[in-house]
């Protein structure tokens, strides 16, 4: 090879100083230039053969393979990389022949493949570290681990490293005179690179202690967020809300400020539902023997209806209450069992998961009636379904308390206040 460099280089300077009439010193640029272009072009044909017929012969047999290490280095274009650093290896290993003449050519020349080999070496160890994430994200173990936050600080890293070889070649330094330097600056880094520490100390603060998963549902009304999230990376995490918009917020405030994950309810045998009927102060009464005549007909609470009257009229007749008035000795309400009805209606709802804990309680009246709290668990957890439930359960209840002869509270309307004059 380096015969025949020789050789072309002897017949282009013949060229230029004979055939053209160049002085001995344009001759011999011009020769260098003539030089340079070729091998420039040989290098780039050398790239254009890697990049047409070899990488698509790797990605062809990836695709054949049974493993996925392969794939993953295709994807992350770890083939397409090296197709870069084997014609400036071939470069450098050439241009020493025709260069060596000449000190201060060679030298630059020397100083820029050399920096070209170091940004193609560090592109190609780039892409073996998003292979790795690529094959570790297939891990069931790992998939929801913020395994991008970590690649990333690799990154970072590997930049680092190349900034300062690339220093080192191109100012003929040793890498540790720019070490030192750097470790100079170091307060000025610290600044700079503050949001990807306090990132990557909270990326692994929320994975040693399992805070924030891939696919959690998390609320964090300081950032308008509410929904799933989808990527964990080191100096953000983004959430999909359920309105389709996408909230990014920063790593560390999952640490520094409070959010709700409700992880946990997906992984429990129910979802809560805790709402309330505000009855009508007017409406609660004690039941009359016609109103207790109606109640019995309901099947659900016939069986109480008759236990509970046989307990009241056995303590009234013991304790001699005067029954001609009503508040004299025990008597039930329509609230009271109503509020029975809807513990027995729950415990017959196939939706709803008795073995958690639920009740119907009477919370304090207050200026919009009185609360009657629904507690209770939906075993379908998902938002739709849940919903759908929920509504049924309470669609239910509404249309029910009218049997119970009790009205549910609201605010009067225009309606009500023309029905009042007319």
């Amino acid at each position: 090879m380096e015969d025949f460099w020789k050789k072309l280089h002897d017949k282009i300077d013949y060229f230029f100083s004979n055939q053209v009439g160049f002085s001995p010193e344009a001759s011999d640029f011009y020769t260098l230039v003539v030089l340079l272009i070729a091998l420039a072009l040989t290098c780039y044909l050398i790239w254009w053969l890697l990049r047409t017929y070899i990488v698509y012969q790797v990605k062809f047999l990836a695709r054949k393979t049974k493993t996925y290490w392969d794939d993953a280095l295709v994807k992350s274009r770890f083939f397409g990389r090296l197709t870069y650093l084997i014609p400036i290896l071939v470069f450098e290993l050439t241009y020493r022949e025709i260069f060596v003449e000449y000190p201060d050519a060679y030298e630059v020349l020397k100083r820029i493949v050399n920096s070209m080999v170091v940004v193609s070496f560090s592109g190609a160890v780039l892409s073996v570290l998003r292979a790795a994430r690529f094959v570790l994200e297939r891990k069931d173990y790992l998939k929801d681990k913020p395994l991008i936050s970590y690649e990333q600080l690799l990154r970072i890293f590997v930049f680092m490293v190349t900034a300062i070889l690339l220093f080192s070649v191109l100012f003929g330094k040793s890498p540790m005179f720019f070490l030192s330097a750097f470790g100079a600056i170091s307060a000025v880094v610290l600044l700079i690179f503050k949001d990807t520490i306090l990132g990557f100390v909270a990326s692994i603060q929320l994975s040693a202690n399992d805070m924030v998963r891939i696919g959690d549902w998390v609320t964090m009304e300081k950032y308008g967020a509410d929904g799933d999230v989808f990527e964990i990376n080191l100096a953000t995490i983004k959430v999909r809300n359920f309105d389709r918009t996408i909230s990014t917020i920063p790593t560390y405030s999952f640490i520094s400020d409070s959010f709700k994950n409700w992880r946990g309810m997906e992984e429990s045998d129910g979802r809560r539902i805790k709402r309330a009927l505000n009855i009508d102060l007017n409406s609660v009464q004690f039941a009359t023997p016609e109103m207790i005549a109606r109640f019995r007909k309901i099947q659900l609470i016939s069986e109480y209806i008759d236990k509970r009257s046989e307990e009241i009229n056995e303590h009234n007749t013991r304790t001699g209450a005067d029954k001609t008035e009503l508040v004299n000795g025990r008597h039930m309400t329509n609230i009271g069992v109503f509020r029975n009805y809807i513990e027995r209606y729950l415990e017959k709802n196939p939706y709803i998961n008795t073995e958690m804990t639920y009740m119907v309680r009477q919370l304090e009246p207050g200026p919009n009636g009185i609360p009657l709290e629904i507690y209770c668990f939906s075993r379908e957890k998902s938002w739709v379904g849940y919903e759908r439930i929920m509504a049924d359960l309470f669609d239910h209840l509404l249309a029910a308390s009218l049997r119970f002869d009790l009205k549910i509270f609201q605010n009067p309307s225009g309606s009500d206040f023309r029905s009042l004059v007319k």
